[in-house]
């Protein structure tokens, strides 16, 4: 451990905590970050300007959207990319500093958990009161049963089946590379997290592919609308999980990575270990139960899709 302390602060004495230094990329990033959020409000808003002493109006569309995201991108990059230095060339990542990082990731994990636990609230306050009366817009909409008879779900067991399937599978194999690395496999390490690595990209493609051949679209009620959101943001998560694990491959093949040093690996397992629990919930909550059981007598459903084929 001697080997990891060095000298910070201004005493000139060693010791394993890391303070960190004036950075500007915190600053840049809450820049972006407006920026980003001021574009999309002004794409919402389809807001123009018109050119002084001219007729000329300029839409503004998507030009802060793409602005603010490559600046987001940016910053990530850069300032990840320090985090990344005072890992391996300064050493400043001790155990004890390990442990912040830690309680961090754990926290950041914690607040995905509450971000997904609103769009399961959405979904359950919808079907499960699919028939209160009270709310007769949803009543008009769902019929009293769920899902509603308009809407012609994905079936649970077919594509969704085999995505759940994949994912499963990719936890297994981030256990693999974890388990690996704590060996000082190195060689195993890399095979395994690479195994994950097209696991991931393997079920982002079934997702794009079971989204094109969906018969319901996003702005088609209440069923579409929490469906595409709760797997959406989670085909996000996976995107960003993938590229997790892509960089540390990299991270991997350019030695950064020890058998006591690799917790750069472990936070990205936690996050997909995350991403693994999240699909197994939508799949019995969303897929399984939303669209086959739901509520509501087979009967009533037959009766309620056969009324709205003879008002068709």
């Amino acid at each position: 451990m001697a080997d990891d302390i060095i000298a910070y602060g201004t005493t000139g004495k060693p010791h394993p905590y890391h303070l960190v230094r004036p950075s500007i990329w915190p600053l840049l990033s809450s820049f972006a970050a407006g920026i980003l959020a001021v574009g999309a409000l002004m794409y919402m808003h389809k807001v123009s300007f018109a050119v002084p002493n001219t007729q000329m109006v300029i839409d503004v569309g998507l030009k802060g959207v793409y602005l603010g995201f490559a600046a987001v991108l940016a910053c990530m990059f850069y300032w990840w990319r320090d985090i990344v230095h005072e890992s391996v060339v300064e050493r400043a990542h001790t155990p004890i500093a390990e442990i912040g990082l830690r309680y961090g990731m754990a926290l950041f994990i914690a607040s995905e958990v509450m971000f997904f636990a609103a769009f399961f609230w959405a979904f359950f306050d919808v079907s499960l009161l699919a028939d209160h009366v009270q709310q007769y817009l949803r009543l008009e909409y769902t019929k009293g049963i769920w899902p509603p008879p308009q809407i012609e779900p994905i079936p649970a067991f077919e594509l969704p089946f085999t995505m759940t399937l994949i994912l499963l599978l990719s936890g297994s194999t981030v256990t693999w590379a974890h388990h690996a690395i704590q060996k000082g496999n190195m060689k195993s390490f890399m095979e395994a997290l690479g195994y994950t690595i097209i696991l991931g990209v393997i079920f982002l493609g079934f997702q794009v592919y079971e989204y094109s051949h969906a018969t319901f679209a996003f702005k088609g009620g209440a069923f579409p609308s929490t469906f595409y959101m709760a797997t959406g943001f989670h085909g996000l998560h996976v995107l960003i999980g993938t590229l997790f694990l892509g960089v540390c491959w990299l991270r991997g093949r350019a030695g950064h990575f020890t058998q006591t040093r690799h917790f750069g690996f472990e936070a990205a397992a936690w996050y997909w270990h995350f991403v693994d629990v999240v699909w197994l919930f939508l799949f019995v909550a969303i897929y399984w139960w939303g669209g086959t059981i739901g509520i509501g007598t087979a009967e009533a459903h037959d009766a309620a899709r056969a009324a709205l084929e003879a008002a068709q």
